[in-house]
C-alpha cells in the first residue's frame, strides 16, 4: 500500500505542487489547509508522515504538533515553513517534530528527508526488539517510553529511547556519534554531534549509580559510545 502523507499547508499553490510531486514518488498525499482540519484527518487514522507548516490560520503548527504528541502519536512530523530562525527551529523540535526544512526548499532535498524519516521509522518500529532493558539502576520500557527507578517512573523522550535501542543493538561495540545522529535524527536536524553528548549525559543520570564514573554507557574515545549492560561480566 502507498504510504499516506498529510500536507498541512494553507498556500493552495504550494500544497497542490507538493501533492503532485508526492504522487509521482508513489505516496498517497492528503491536503489540509488548516491545523483544525488536519486534526480531523489525523484522528481518522492512517497518516504515516506529516509535512507541517508553522504559520497557519488559527492554530499554528507548533500547537498542532504538541496536541498530536500529547495524545501519544509519534507519527513523523517534518516542519515546512518560511520561518528559518534558529529559535523557531529549536522550538519545533522541542515540541516533538522530527525534522525542519525552510522555504524556499529544494524538492529533491525534501523528498530525501521524507525517505530518511521513513527509514528511521521502519528501523525503530519494524525490527523485533525487547520491550524491556534493565541497565544499571533503571528498567527501560522501550515501547512505553518510560524508565522505572527506585525513585519511581520517569517519562523518556523518543530520542532517548532510540539511542538506547541503537546502542543495545550494538551491545559492547562502539557506535560513532555520526551514526547515532544519522539513525536517530536523520538529515541534519541538529548541526553538531554535541547534541548526542547532551543526550548521553541525561541517560547516564538516569542509568548510572555514579554518572561521573559510568559503567554502562562508556565513552569510546575518538569514536562515540559503547553500551555495556553487564559490566561485571567484562571484569
Amino acid at each position: 500500500m502507498k504510504r499516506r502523507i498529510m500536507v498541512v499547508e494553507d498556500d493552495a499553490h504550494l500544497a497542490d505542487g507538493l501533492r503532485i510531486n508526492l504522487e509521482l514518488e508513489g505516496y498517497d498525499p492528503v491536503l489540509a489547509p488548516s491545523a483544525e482540519e488536519a486534526l480531523e484527518i489525523w484522528r481518522r487514522g492512517g497518516i504515516e508522515l506529516v509535512l507541517l507548516d508553522v504559520m497557519l490560520p488559527g492554530m499554528d503548527g507548533f500547537q498542532f504538533c504538541r496536541l498530536v504528541r500529547e495524545e501519544g502519536d509519534r507519527v513523523p512530523i517534518l516542519f515546512l515553513t518560511a520561518r528559518s530562525a534558529g529559535q523557531d527551529r529549536i522550538k519545533g523540535l522541542d515540541e516533538g517534530g522530527d525534522d525542519y526544512i525552510a522555504k524556499p526548499f529544494d524538492l529533491n532535498e525534501l523528498l530525501a528527508r521524507i525517505k530518511s524519516l521513513f527509514r528511521r521509522q521502519d528501523w525503530f518500529r519494524g525490527r523485533e526488539a525487547p520491550q524491556l532493558l534493565r541497565i544499571g539502576k533503571a528498567e527501560i520500557n522501550l515501547r512505553g517510553y518510560q524508565a522505572t527507578t527506585a525513585e519511581g517512573p520517569v517519562a523518556l523522550k523518543e530520542k532517548e529511547v532510540m539511542i538506547l535501542r541503537l546502542l543495545s543493538e550494538h551491545e559492547n561495540e562502539p557506535v560513532s556519534r555520526e551514526t547515532i545522529l544519522d539513525r536517530v535524527w536523520g538529515f541534519g536536524a541538529y548541526p553538531t554531534t554535541r547534541t548526542v553528548d547532551n543526550f548521553i549525559l541525561s541517560l547516564r543520570k538516569l542509568i548510572e549509580n555514579d554518572p561521573r564514573r559510568p559503567r554502562h554507557i562508556l565513552t569510546a574515545h575518538g569514536v562515540g559510545y559503547r553500551l555495556v549492560i553487564n559490566p561485571d561480566s567484562e571484569s
